[in-house]
């Protein structure tokens, strides 16, 4: 039975991944900041065990990985996220709020892959997957603004691209995925999709990554996005 260990589980994209991999047999480690207000989580059916955990407390992370240092995990999805305040307009930026975001889109994917690399390592699949935004992309900026978030993503693309490099010779598989503009609470109800169309193509995406592909930034429905 694979593993996947899942942060950030408890809504929206997350819950989704939990829900379609528990429902294909997997095993999910789902993490939440509040596992004590994550009722639909719970209650998913499958094998599925949930753990509170603060992507920003690097501690808890360790602690985290040591009580799982049996387990080999074949997947490893850095999913949670924030936005930060919005508008965040150039003259009226929000800098403390800043370093929080990137505290979680781009440091805590580094933190909690030093923690766990070695039970993906001895896993079969051996995958480290970060959901992030076509918004990080340098190229497809045409709109500016969103400079909190953009530039989030923008340096947690290049965490796991460095990463990609970093793990080649251990054989693991690093990548980037946008998960298209998404109907979820930070998507809002105007988005173009579903959770459930948009995880059910990152994980056909996932499944089908060669090491070729290490350090890649694919939409969800596989197509390549420029950096």
């Amino acid at each position: 039975m694979p593993t996947v260990l899942i942060t950030g589980a408890n809504r929206g994209i997350g819950f989704e991944f939990a829900r379609q991999y528990a429902d294909d047999g997997w095993r999910v480690i789902a993490t939440c900041r509040d596992p004590a207000n994550a009722g639909e989580l719970s209650a998913l059916g499958g094998d599925i065990e949930v753990h509170g955990l603060d992507v920003t407390d690097h501690v808890r992370i360790q602690a985290l990985a040591n009580s799982l240092k049996r387990s080999a995990i074949d997947l490893l999805l850095s999913n949670a996220g924030i936005s930060g305040p919005r508008p965040n307009p150039f003259g009226g930026i929000d800098y403390q709020s800043w370093t929080e975001v990137l505290s979680v889109n781009a440091m805590s994917p580094l933190k909690l892959c030093e923690c766990f690399v070695d039970h993906v390592a001895r896993s079969d699949f051996k995958r480290v997957i970060a959901v992030t935004s076509k918004m990080g992309s340098i190229a497809d900026n045409n709109s500016g603004g969103s400079y909190i978030y953009r530039s989030s993503k923008t340096a947690l693309n290049a965490v796991m691209k460095s990463l990609s490099v970093e793990l080649a010779s251990r054989r693991v598989i690093v990548a980037m995925l946008h998960p298209g503009w998404v109907k979820t609470d930070m998507g809002g109800p105007g988005a173009l999709i579903e959770a459930r169309t948009s995880v059910a193509g990152m994980r056909q995406v996932i499944a089908g990554l060669k090491l070729d592909d290490s350090g890649g930034f694919f939409n969800y429905d596989g197509a390549g996005i420029p950096w």
